[in-house]
């Protein structure tokens, strides 16, 4: 009898104690498994972090890149803009030696053949005979080396300042577009000024004064030697 009760006992023993080393166990690990989840959290904070670092880093190289991409172009368009302007400046300085030569050279030229024509009461419509002058002064000019022509138109006193000085220019162009429209005269060769009742080469006081101030001069000029000749239109009445 009494052994059948020790069985009994010996196994609840066994219970108690494997229930008893079973709560130890859980007691014991517990922390260590709430350590570990803390440090997988802390782990998995810090990953992210350092993604989040990588991403920031990596955008401020890409926009650092891009900035200096941004400044070469700048750099190189600066460049190529720099080198147009010295091209602009070598150009016009160019200019300003041919001018200056040109304008060096004017005084070297002397008249070689002169003509003047006449004009009715405020025209500037050429009249036959001075288109047959202008002719015969222009049919001289492809054996002058290096010619120019020098045309200055001309008013009487009537009228204003302001509409003798616009006429003295309608009649100087007149004779520019005899000369190169019916010659073959290169505009380039031609200078032209309107000097209006400026320069008059008889008195304003007579009716044949003024007729013969209504005039445009065409002066044929040249820096080689020459005879020089001069021919006139007759004057319009």
């Amino acid at each position: 009898m009494k052994r059948l009760l020790f069985v009994p006992l010996i196994v609840w023993l066994v219970g108690s104690i494997g229930c008893a080393t079973k709560n130890y166990v859980k007691d014991q690990t517990t922390p260590l498994v709430n350590k570990v989840n803390e440090l997988d959290d802390v782990t998995a904070q810090n990953t992210k972090a350092i993604k989040d670092t990588d991403t920031r880093a990596q955008a401020g190289i890409q926009k650092a890149q891009s900035t200096a991409d941004s400044a070469d172009q700048q750099a190189l368009a600066a460049g190529q803009q720099a080198t147009q302007a010295q091209t602009q400046a070598d150009t016009a300085a160019r200019k300003v030696d041919t001018l200056q030569t040109t304008v060096a050279n004017l005084d070297n030229y002397h008249v070689v053949n002169e003509a003047a024509v006449q004009f009715g009461v405020n025209r500037s419509n050429l009249s036959k005979n001075a288109k047959q002058t202008l002719d015969q002064l222009a049919g001289n000019a492809p054996n002058v080396k290096g010619y120019i022509f020098v045309i200055e138109g001309h008013t009487d006193s009537t009228g204003s300042a302001t509409h003798n000085n616009s006429l003295s220019d309608r009649r100087a162009d007149a004779v520019v577009r005899h000369l190169v429209a019916n010659n073959n005269i290169p505009a380039f060769r031609v200078y032209v000024v309107g000097l209006g009742e400026k320069a008059p080469v008889s008195s304003n006081k007579t009716s044949a004064g003024r007729s013969k101030n209504r005039r445009a001069e065409v002066k044929l000029m040249s820096n080689s030697v020459e005879n020089p000749t001069t021919a006139s239109a007759n004057p319009e009445q």
